[in-house]
């Protein structure tokens, strides 16, 4: 029997998998309080290698302000711990899902003119 045949198939490696940069909640004591966290500040305080790159921010110290995070994900006591301390969370959509989520969003609204306009015409006929 060929070796490919024999080796058992299990799971899935996805082809691109998303690889985020992880930023913890402990680094973010360094900013000031009531401060908007995005790609530029976390890059200037090099808490990320690059902007481009997604990042996630994960449960782990503790936060000790109010501040407004944005970015591409939160794990679920992460985003807790900042709203308890006061602060709040952005998801930020990266380009290419925020095009395909545009694209729909223009699909439903045609789709919704072109029925209102043949109730339009289905009413004067």
């Amino acid at each position: 029997m060929a070796l490919i045949r024999r080796i058992p198939k299990v799971g899935f490696n996805p082809l691109n998998p998303i690889v985020y940069q992880v930023v913890h909640l402990d680094a973010l004591n360094k900013f000031d309080a009531n401060t908007v966290i995005d790609a530029d500040k976390l890059k200037a305080a090099q808490l990320i290698s690059s902007r481009r790159k997604p990042y996630k921010i994960l449960f782990r110290g503790e936060l000790k302000k109010a501040l407004t995070v944005k970015a591409f994900a939160f794990s679920a006591g992460a985003a807790e711990k900042i709203k308890a301390a006061g602060g709040s969370t952005e998801v930020i959509i990266p380009g290419k899902q925020l095009e395909i989520m545009e694209m729909q969003e223009k699909k439903k609204n045609a789709l919704i003119a072109r029925k209102a306009n043949n109730k339009k015409k289905a009413k004067k006929a």
